[in-house]
């Protein structure tokens, strides 16, 4: 297929997966960037639906549809500026938990809640989820889309692999959760439990008025917070393996 029109219902379909809300309403995503994508295309587990090829560019799977965009029509698909094929996929089942299930909800080893806005934050911390063993990121509400491209970016492919799950606001949140703030337990005096549910807040906004009473902090010398894919990852870490 080749598109050279911006008004061609297929090239708005594909640009509506660089926003939210296309891709809640299509199920599908974008990956880009070369190293990624040629990853992926070794061992995929995702169905490919299209492969956007790069002006100029070969192909690179026979599993997909092939499209060719006009040069400023790719140049618009291509928001993470990679100049190189970009695959459509099917995002993959994300289980959804409601308020009412959040209520009695029972973690699975150590799960991590991040009601994390910034997608460049969220895709970081869902590696870091990967890296150190996280059994299950939820996502509240407050939560930037996982599948965005910026978000698939920063994670280097982990939201492909991690277990996640979409979750109701994060004041739906059990009490027993274990939140990450600077009023808590210093973390290397903390006792982690086997099973137990982390959250985690954005610098600035932190968690905002939500109570969780068990905290744990991690020390620190003349800054008051840090980043929050930095300070997750410090906590995963003093986490005992299983």
């Amino acid at each position: 297929m080749i598109i050279e029109s911006a008004r061609n219902g297929t090239f708005k379909k594909l640009l509506s997966l660089t926003a939210s809300k296309g891709l809640k309403e299509e199920g599908l995503f974008l990956l880009s960037g070369e190293k990624l994508v040629r990853e992926f295309l070794k061992k995929p587990n995702l169905g490919v639906v299209h492969e956007i090829v790069a002006p100029g560019g070969a192909v690179l799977t026979e599993e997909a549809k092939t499209i060719r965009l006009a040069a400023p029509l790719f140049a618009e698909m291509d928001v993470l500026g990679t100049h190189f094929n970009i695959l459509v996929l099917e995002q993959p089942a994300m289980p959804v938990l409601t308020a009412a299930d959040m209520a009695s909800y029972v973690p699975h080893g150590i799960e991590l809640a991040a009601p994390v806005g910034d997608p460049g934050n969220l895709g970081a911390l869902i590696r870091s989820c990967e890296a150190f063993g996280v059994s299950r990121v939820i996502l509240p509400r407050e939560a930037a889309h996982p599948f965005l491209p910026k978000c698939v970016k920063a994670s280097a492919g982990s939201v492909l692999r991690a277990l996640l799950a979409c979750g109701p606001a994060l004041s739906d949140f059990p009490p027993s959760c274990i939140a990450l703030d600077p009023r808590g337990t210093p973390i290397d005096a903390f006792a982690w439990p086997e099973n137990g549910l982390l959250v985690v807040g954005e610098e600035g906004p932190g968690l905002g008025n939500n109570a969780f009473p068990t905290q744990v902090r991690i020390p620190t010398k003349t800054v008051e917070s840090l980043n929050v894919v930095v300070a997750a990852s410090i906590a995963l870490s003093r986490i005992p393996q299983r």
